[in-house]
């Protein structure tokens, strides 16, 4: 991740110039204890994630696996570099399908250039039926999530339908955070309704404009974004750039402190991460890879 630092220059400012929709009366609770630690299971298949695909097959990845015994995975692929490592199976302590793709990695120079890339594209109408043209999301983004969806897409129904579950619920750090949120979307246009669609991120850039958050809220009432103290990476893309963040923000603020900051992309309450990060300049990108309550997520911590 640390490479990415360099990159964020290419997104720019944070804080900066949002719309006036966004700028909104706000308020912050603290999740509860039960909540946070409940976050636990969801950080270990982020983290995960980042493992090789020859580990993840047996589900034996290290401490992110022990963590979740009877995980069942049934499709790994990727090679951690023109497509990110994800992995589809069936968690069995929660009836539910999950999804995770892997974040960046800064010695992958293809997905260092799919972060940097920062024009934005309507959806792809093929994979999102019925999504207007007014919905943009980053080119880079949407390229990457394009290259597995048909596949991962497939492998969900058919677990749903062998595993009897109406559940599915989509992880993923950084980069992958992204393709997550790309993934509720689709599935949510894509799968039977009643399905329960349920997302938990970790240091998730801006994927879309304010309509791709508009309608990712309106489609997926269950989505948790969690960003870690003085990381950079949540303020970028930059708002000026047309980009905003969804519902869900839970910002940690230290071991055993954090808030859930209402609304959408909160510029407001000092404790959600605009306000305590204005500018890339006042982040640190080593909270990039946590600890996310004392799970630390990235390559080097797939051991």
């Amino acid at each position: 991740m640390f490479a990415f630092s360099a990159l964020a220059l290419l997104f720019s400012f944070g804080g900066a110039a949002a719309a006036p929709s966004i700028l909104k009366s706000r308020a912050v609770t603290a999740p509860s204890a039960a909540e946070l630690s409940g976050f636990a299971p969801f950080t270990q298949f982020a983290r995960a994630a980042y493992c090789s695909t020859s580990k993840l097959t047996g589900w034996n990845c290290g401490e992110a696996c022990r963590a979740l015994p009877g995980f069942q995975p049934t499709l790994v692929g990727g090679d951690g570099n023109f497509i990110q490592i994800y992995f589809v199976g069936y968690w069995p302590t929660q009836n539910s399908v999950v999804v995770a793709h892997q974040g960046t990695d800064p010695t992958k120079f293809v997905s260092l250039l799919t972060d940097a890339n920062i024009l934005q594209d309507p959806l792809d109408t093929r994979l999102f039926p019925g999504v207007s043209s007014s919905v943009l999301v980053h080119d880079g983004f949407r390229n990457a999530h394009a290259l597995t969806a048909p596949k991962i897409l497939a492998e969900v129904k058919n677990l749903m339908a062998s595993k009897g579950t109406q559940s599915v619920t989509v992880v993923g750090h950084s980069l992958g955070g992204a393709l997550a949120e790309l993934d509720a979307l689709y599935f949510s246009l894509n799968l039977p309704a009643g399905t329960s669609i349920k997302v938990r991120t970790y240091g998730t850039p801006r994927v879309g404009n304010a309509a791709f958050a508009n309608l990712l809220d309106f489609k997926v009432s269950d989505i948790k974004r969690i960003n870690n103290k003085k990381d950079l990476i949540p303020i970028i893309p930059g708002r000026f750039l047309n980009f905003a963040h969804g519902q869900g923000e839970v910002h940690i603020l230290g071991p055993g402190n954090a808030v859930a900051c209402s609304g959408q992309d909160n510029a407001v309450d000092a404790q959600c991460q605009i306000k305590t990060v204005p500018t890339i300049f006042d982040g640190n990108i080593f909270d990039h890879l946590g600890p996310y309550e004392g799970i630390s997520i990235g390559t080097i911590f797939c051991v």
